[in-house]
């Protein structure tokens, strides 16, 4: 067993203030994306103006985090939130959902290539490789506030999450495996892929089927929500919505390898 170093999720507090570490990885990660975007706008000749870039980041900033709480009370508590209304937007209490938060992404990303002009392709691909970045700050983020810990087992690097409901049983650190697979994993994959040109949608749909892959494997080990359990004992909801991903992600990738020219 592993000694669970019990971080504070609570970084530094002002008075009535606080300011989480949850938080602080949700602007790392948009900044990271805005640092990456820029540099390989750059490289790869696309005529992406500062100030349009300043306007993306502020688009899949909203749909990141409306997406992910719409996502959250659709896929996992709808019964209770239709029962309290009044909890919709209290995300300090927690419930966001990276599936919900993808689609906000892809609606706020195809919003803003409609209003700029811009090829939907030629900015998707652009911040593909940035998303597991976001993805693995946001784990560790969990890791912190002892949350989406992983089931019981007697495996030597187990930790004990007692703090946050976890009991005095040793599990998986799952949030560290999702932040090692859909986020050190999948960023060196979407890396390789685009150090030369690929035909346009390629990191697009090789992000979407990675992170299908990945998060279907780590479910495996995650503990299932309280709430929802195994569904038909058998997959997570997790599992569910990830691992259509992987399916259309994959037929997709094979499509536009097939049909589009290679992007210069």
């Amino acid at each position: 067993m592993l000694p669970n170093p019990d971080i504070d999720p609570i970084l530094i507090r002002l008075g009535p203030i606080a300011l989480r570490w949850y938080g602080l990885m949700y602007v790392l990660g948009l900044a990271a994306a805005f640092f990456m975007i820029k540099a390989r706008a750059a490289a790869r000749n696309v005529a992406l103006s500062i100030e349009d870039l300043h306007d993306l980041i502020l688009y899949a900033a909203l749909g990141v985090i409306l997406g992910g709480r719409l996502g959250y009370v659709l896929f996992y508590n709808l019964p209770y939130y239709l029962n309290h209304p009044a909890k919709l937007l209290a995300v300090w209490e927690g419930g966001m959902s990276f599936h919900g938060g993808l689609l906000g992404v892809i609606a706020a990303v195809g919003a803003f290539c409609w209003r700029k002009g811009y090829a939907f392709y030629s900015i998707a691909d652009l911040a593909a490789p940035a998303v597991p970045i976001g993805l693995g700050l946001g784990r560790i983020g969990n890791f912190i506030n002892g949350e989406l810990y992983g089931r019981v087992t007697d495996v030597p690097w187990c930790m004990v999450f007692a703090r946050t409901g976890g009991g005095p049983f040793c599990r998986h650190p799952s949030q560290l495996y999702e932040a090692a697979f859909e986020g050190l994993l999948l960023f060196g994959l979407l890396w390789a892929l685009g150090r030369r040109p690929r035909p346009p949608g390629t990191l697009s749909w090789a992000f979407i089927a990675g992170y299908g892959a990945c998060r279907s494997f780590v479910e495996l080990f995650r503990e299932p929500d309280a709430h929802l359990g195994l569904l038909g004992g058998v997959v997570s909801m997790g599992q569910l919505l990830s691992l259509p991903m992987l399916v259309v992600g994959v037929i997709m990738l094979w499509s536009v390898q097939r049909k589009q020219p290679v992007q210069s």
